[in-house]
């Protein structure tokens, strides 16, 4: 438990960190029942975000869903405001999704690509993400080029700044952090070279939206999706996309835009809203939207330096405490590591670890060579255990998760 002594150190006031810990564990009642290490996957919420949540259901059904609706403006408006917050951008900057991947697919929508169009991106791409770009190459003559990787790993940023030399792409993509292991990539180096080039941006931040502190200004980007369930603590079922005022400001829309972000004029035409809105879809789940907000504020108070610092040194301390275990193997290996540890567990597949690790009380998930084929053949893996914790679990997780692998891999 090195690098989580050394969070405690480099807090400066143990006691103070400690009741912090112990105010974040008492508000997250499922700590209670489990060791939930599967953060990447879908984080344990506060009992705030629930809160909100059913709160808002309860209020549906006694007085109707557009009369809850009503009600609840000023609190809906706030929501739109703490997510901006956490970007450190305006409301106005930010649309609500029923999904990471939707907010994606509705960034992607806005382009209106032909046959010869290049999409550059990288080779740690989510999978979602790349079967969309394969659906294009498909159905609209879409080339896909991977930029280089680093030696070190990670998209090397000469290698897209040579790609927009060669191909002048419709678009750059990038996944900030990959699903599958430690790698956070240089988003911000990538975002100056397509600024400079002019070349439209679009960051995956899935997996970064509530585990990094992100100015998303700095990294240049024209849009970012995020999910609330993974690292932001929020319920499932609602994401977010960020778009950037000049994406705004040149007009750019979803292809099928309808009433909640476009005006039908009475010419027979349509004109789009001002700001992000114009790339939501009129039907929300409002209760989730009041989680999501609830869990904004949340990461906001309990603030997001300090709690991605403690989540990435619960990582690095999963990853040298787990390699002690005779078998397993780490498979994190770049200069800037997540809070997603990934393991090899030699001669077991990780499928099947993942329910025995959860009878045993333990959370944490895998990903095999039929789900993501191409990652796991870089890492020279069959298989790998996914582990990720964050700010509100402890040495006990650790532990645990210890004790019942060793428990399921000794013969």
């Amino acid at each position: 438990m090195a690098g989580y002594v050394a969070l405690m150190d480099a807090a400066g006031d143990a006691a103070t960190l400690a009741r912090a810990v112990a105010q974040w564990r008492d508000d997250t009642p499922g700590t209670k029942h489990r060791h939930h290490l599967n953060n990447a996957g879908a984080a344990l919420p506060p009992s705030v975000v629930m809160d909100a949540v059913h709160s808002h259901l309860d209020l549906e059904a006694t007085i109707g869903g557009y009369e809850a609706a009503a009600a609840a403006g000023g609190a809906i408006d706030d929501c739109y405001r703490s997510l901006g917050s956490l970007l450190r951008v305006a409301p106005h900057n930010i649309a609500v999704t029923s999904s990471a991947t939707a907010a994606y697919a509705q960034a992607l929508s806005a382009f209106d690509f032909a046959p010869g169009d290049t999409i550059v991106t990288t080779n740690a791409d989510y999978l979602s993400n790349r079967i969309m770009f394969e659906a294009l190459s498909a159905r609209r003559g879409v080339r896909v080029i991977e930029a280089a990787e680093l030696p070190e790993g990670g998209v090397d940023p000469a290698a897209v700044a040579a790609a927009i030399a060669a191909a002048r792409p419709r678009l750059v993509a990038v996944t900030w952090v990959p699903t599958f292991g430690g790698l956070v990539q240089r988003v911000e180096d990538v975002g100056g070279i397509c600024s400079d080039a002019g070349v439209p941006y679009l960051v995956d931040g899935c997996q970064a939206v509530g585990q990094l502190d992100i100015d998303v200004v700095a990294v240049r980007c024209d849009f970012m999706a995020a999910t609330a369930r993974k690292f932001l603590r929020g319920p499932r079922g609602i994401g977010f996309l960020y778009v950037s005022d000049s994406a705004l400001a040149r007009g750019m829309h979803p292809l099928l835009v309808d009433m909640r972000g476009a005006n039908w004029n009475a010419s027979g035409s349509y004109s789009t809203y001002d700001g992000a809105r114009r790339f939501e879809q009129w039907e929300q789940p409002l209760a989730l939207l009041l989680g999501m907000g609830a869990a904004a504020r949340y990461a906001l108070d309990a603030g997001i330096a300090r709690t991605a610092a403690r989540a990435h040194a619960l990582a690095s301390a999963a990853r040298e405490q787990l390699t002690r275990i005779p078998g397993v193997r780490s498979l994190d290996h770049a200069p800037r590591l997540s809070a997603i540890a990934s393991f090899e567990c030699e001669g077991h597949d990780a499928s099947a670890l993942v329910p025995a690790l959860r009878a045993l009380g333990v959370n944490v998930s895998s990903q095999s060579r039929d789900e993501n084929a191409v990652a796991l053949g870089r890492l020279g893996a069959g298989s790998l255990l996914r582990v990720s914790p964050h700010y509100y679990n402890d040495a006990s997780d650790l532990d645990a998760l210890e004790a019942a692998l060793r428990e399921l891999l000794t013969p």
